[in-house]
């Protein structure tokens, strides 16, 4: 790691800079790649990878974050009518590779999936394989996938990368899902990394980083929810709202 004047570079080791010492915004360092180890390594001190293609690889730990926190999660009575009907069907780690894709290409208002380049594709397909990644999959009456959402998950934390809807409420659905298993797991908190107002009607508010990054700690001190999920989907159907 070079600590030159300005933002410091990463070298080919695995090792950051302490992240509460990131800039306001939340930069961090810049450059090193996107091997599954670095960014698993990343994920645990509470730094993610986000740059937009043709720059170097840049690394976070924003000030404020964005925090769920389970029990605060907000149901809205449409939602929940949504839920109880069983109009769609939710699996988890069936298409994670589609999820990532929707992610990339659906729009959605006020950003977009540019960041979701092919390497980061890539790296998070080998986390998903070695059952650090995970999607929540929402499917339609015909078998159609129409909403998701994919993040990483270790200790008692998940850390929610993206959502997409190709039918209304869906990625609300994959969401509902995802904070249930996260109470199910005793999980501390699902992070949303930068604030929005679509997530903060959800529950979602700003936590500074240092604390932050103390409960983040705490989290990684438990062992978590390792491997596929697949085999978790009878909670799913367990589910009552």
């Amino acid at each position: 790691m070079s600590n030159g004047p300005g933002i410091p570079r990463l070298g080919f080791d695995h090792i950051f800079p302490n992240p509460r010492y990131a800039m306001k915004e939340g930069l961090l360092a810049y450059g090193g790649d996107l091997n599954p180890d670095r960014v698993l390594s990343a994920y645990r001190r509470g730094i993610f990878p986000w740059y937009n293609e043709g720059d170097p690889i840049l690394w976070w730990s924003p000030d404020p974050r964005f925090l769920l926190y389970p029990d605060d999660f907000k149901i809205s009575r449409s939602l929940r009518k949504k839920l109880r009907q069983k109009r769609f069907s939710v699996k988890l780690d069936r298409n994670f590779g589609s999820v990532m894709h929707y992610c990339s290409a659906v729009p959605r208002h006020g950003q977009n999936g540019s960041w979701i380049l092919p390497e980061v594709i890539e790296s998070y397909t080998q986390l998903y394989s070695r059952g650090f990644a995970h999607s929540v999959e929402v499917y339609d009456e015909e078998g159609k996938l129409v909403g998701g959402l994919y993040g990483i998950s270790t200790g008692r934390a998940f850390f929610g990368e993206s959502m997409f809807a190709l039918a209304p409420d869906a990625s609300k659905i994959a969401l509902a899902h995802m904070v249930e298993l996260a109470k199910i797991w005793s999980f501390d908190f699902i992070d949303c990394q930068i604030p929005s107002e679509h997530l903060a009607r959800l529950g979602a508010v700003r936590v500074g980083r240092d604390r932050f990054l103390d409960e983040l700690e705490e989290t990684q001190s438990y062992p978590g929810v390792h491997g596929t999920w697949q085999k978790y989907e009878p909670l799913l159907e367990a589910m009552s709202w």
